[in-house]
């Protein structure tokens, strides 16, 4: 780390604590040169993620709409809010740890089609009639029958 003051290279950590909210953290440095300490904050790089549509167009990934899809499925059923940010969290965590950087929207719809099958039937299959785009009632009952099926 560059020294502020003489612009020596060589630096030693002194103290390293995180920050109140533990998104970075805080080093004292001394200068092994001049002996000056200065303060440096470490973070974790965010990449930004891209989502490729079914269409093959990108766009940046929004926690928001993915969020709000989620509502939307589990509106009037028993599901906390918690639980919802929850998913939304978990499918975060999944994406990043894939060190993709373009993630199609089928990936996505998938896994949020798991986590509500796990928690609730009724909002995966909300979800699902959209996500799968179901054209008539045929689609709907061959999707419940796979259901049933499963639980058997």
């Amino acid at each position: 780390m560059k020294c502020p003051a003489c612009g020596n290279l060589e630096s030693k950590v002194v103290d390293s604590r995180p920050t109140a909210d533990g998104a970075a953290i805080r080093r004292r440095r001394e200068c092994l040169k001049c002996q000056r300490r200065f303060t440096t904050y470490e973070i974790v790089e965010d990449i930004p993620m891209i989502v490729v549509k079914k269409d093959n167009s990108r766009e940046a990934y929004d926690r928001n709409k993915l969020l709000s899809s989620i509502i939307h499925a589990c509106d009037k059923r028993k599901v906390s809010r918690d639980k919802m940010e929850e998913i939304v969290s978990d499918i975060e965590r999944s994406i990043q740890n894939s060190m993709q950087n373009e993630i199609p929207t089928s990936y996505i719809g998938e896994m949020v089609m798991r986590k509500l099958k796990e928690i609730d039937e009724v909002a995966y299959i909300r979800f699902a009639s959209v996500y799968r785009q179901f054209k008539d009632i045929g689609a709907f009952a061959d999707e419940l029958n796979r259901m049933l099926a499963e639980k058997k």
